[in-house]
């Protein structure tokens, strides 16, 4: 379907820009590789040249152009080496993008730029570059790499510069898709799920794949998208619905390790509610799993306890000194109840119970997760934005005790 066409995609050279590239190499279409990795990079895979070959083996052709979206003119160049090359643009896919999951305070100005520059700015420019080609096509497709608008805060909070530079970016989907009604589809595409890439290996460590999908499953959604006719437009696409409208029925196949669960991706508000029943019922589900809690009042034991027991060997007035906050913890399931870290009074302590002083931060949270975040299996991040993590209060609290729990995980 896409035999003879020409794509134009950012941050194509490795992820999920270069997936969206093979599949439409397998029909036979022509792929500008617009990236800013011309040279190996030290710890992330690929380049623009790299993914060309793999373009042309798969029964494309590529045309690798080194391309930071952030520079106008790198973009208009690659943009008239393409139409120059290959006679024009047919699809333009805006996949580049950075992230930064930091709090206001926390975020520093050359990574807010960063984010705005790349995210919002360099979308709005490269849209803006292909759209006197693109409108000269026969079914030509802007596809944006962004979540539906969720004004939900809890997507704010925690990250407001990265929130407002994604949501920029689907702001050019809804205005674009009606600016260009009839001429140019313009539509947004976002996983259900975590994806796995090197940027989600950076963020959540070691181990997070299992709970990620691979990046085949954006790559076959997009194909449904830019193989729809143009009056399809104006659309915020999740991966999974789409493709099961499409009439695929085993999400396995897209899975790193099938049957582990899958962590839910940023902004979306569905699998978040499921997690809060599922808690709840967890916790109302048996008069014998409140007898067990309150059992545990009288003794705590096992790993929860365990848990505590080692924060509270390793406290140090540095800690205290440094951190400034008290900490309660509710946690449900084995080991559960209300738990406290006091960073705050003099020498520190920590234990079963309500902390000696109001805290500062509550986080709610299963005791099996609770566990793993401790013992650095779950990233305080990751949980939070899985729904796995509840948090009110002081944020910037809760930020600095993940750098502490980073110190204290060998010991954990």
């Amino acid at each position: 379907k896409l035999a003879g066409c020409t794509l134009f995609i950012t941050g194509a050279s490795r992820g999920i820009g270069k997936a969206i590239a093979l599949k439409a190499a397998k029909d036979g279409a022509n792929i500008v590789i617009a990236a800013k990795t011309a040279e190996p990079h030290p710890t992330l895979p690929g380049t623009i040249y790299t993914a060309a070959e793999e373009i042309e083996a798969a029964g494309g052709k590529a045309l690798p152009c080194v391309v930071n979206v952030r520079e106008e003119q790198q973009i208009i160049n690659a943009v008239e080496k393409a139409v120059k090359t290959f006679g024009g643009i047919d699809i333009l896919v805006n996949n580049a993008s950075a992230i930064s999951l930091t709090g206001t305070l926390e975020t520093a100005t050359k990574k807010v730029n960063l984010m705005m520059d790349v995210n919002v700015r360099g979308t709005y420019l490269t849209s803006k570059a292909c759209l006197p080609h693109l409108r000269k096509s026969k079914n030509p497709h802007i596809l944006n790499l962004s979540p539906p608008m969720n004004l939900n805060p809890m997507w704010f909070k925690n990250h407001c510069a990265y929130t407002i530079s994604k949501y920029g970016m689907s702001m050019c989907v809804l205005g674009m898709a009606e600016e260009f009604r009839g001429e140019v589809a313009v539509n947004a595409l976002w996983p259900k799920t975590a994806i796995h890439t090197a940027a989600m290996d950076m963020l959540g460590g070691a181990g997070i794949e299992k709970q990620c999908r691979k990046t085949d499953i954006l790559a076959d959604a997009a194909y449904c998208i830019l193989t729809k006719p143009k009056t399809f437009t104006g659309n915020f696409i999740i991966d999974e619905v789409l493709l099961r409208e499409e009439g695929v029925k085993d999400f396995d196949i897209y899975a790193i390790a099938p049957g582990h669960p899958l962590m839910p991706d940023f902004f979306l508000d569905v699998e978040i509610d499921k997690e809060k029943k599922l808690s709840r019922s967890q916790q109302e589900g048996a008069d014998g799993a409140k007898v067990k809690t309150e059992s545990a009042a009288a003794e705590p034991s096992g790993p929860v306890a365990e848990t505590f027991r080692v924060i509270q060997g390793a406290m140090t007035e540095e800690y205290v000194r440094s951190t400034q906050g008290v900490f309660q913890f509710e946690l449900s399931g084995d080991g559960g109840g209300t738990w406290y870290i006091d960073l705050k009074t003099k020498g520190g302590s920590a234990g079963f119970g309500k902390p000696p002083v109001t805290a500062d931060v509550v986080m709610s949270m299963s005791s099996a997760d609770f566990v793993k975040m401790f013992t650095g299996k779950l990233k305080p991040t990751l949980a939070f934005m899985s729904g796995k993590l509840r948090i009110k209060g002081n944020m910037s609290l809760a930020i600095k005790l993940e750098k502490m729990l980073s110190q204290l995980n060998s010991k954990l």
